[in-house]
């Protein structure tokens, strides 16, 4: 490779190539969950958000909505719906084998109904979670 030099490429590979690679680097490093615990980026800045705030086992439950506005603004800035999706289901024990999460309020059901909105809910960590 010289520096300094140009190599003419034909747009359509290249653009097939970077975008086959940058699907690949999305997949691996966000939509799949990690070998090691089963939790997803979004899952583990929830869970450190939490922890932050003070919101464990013991403590008094918080709005949901202001767990995904402190996730929101500190961590993880790609919507609160995603965010609030991704913390209901910790809460969900027919979601997770071992919920992190202490929902109160309305978290869905196994029969495909949606949770509550965040301002009705509220939340707290599990003693796993901590």
């Amino acid at each position: 490779m010289e520096i300094g030099y140009i190599k003419p490429r034909e747009i359509t590979s290249e653009m097939k190539e970077s975008y086959l690679a940058y699907a690949m680097s999305v997949i691996v490093s966000r939509a799949l969950p990690d070998v090691r615990d089963g939790l997803k980026p979004v899952h583990r800045r929830i869970l450190f958000a939490m922890r932050e705030l003070g919101l464990t086992h013991s403590a008094k439950y918080r709005k949901s909505a202001t767990v995904v506005g402190e996730v929101l603004g500190k961590y993880h800035p790609h919507g609160d719906v995603a965010v609030y999706d991704s913390m209901v289901r910790l809460a969900q024990n027919f979601s997770m084998r071992y919920p992190l999460v202490d929902g109160q309020g309305n978290f869905g059901s196994m029969d495909g109904d949606n949770a509550a909105a965040m301002r009705y809910t509220e939340a707290r960590l599990t003693p796993l979670a901590e």
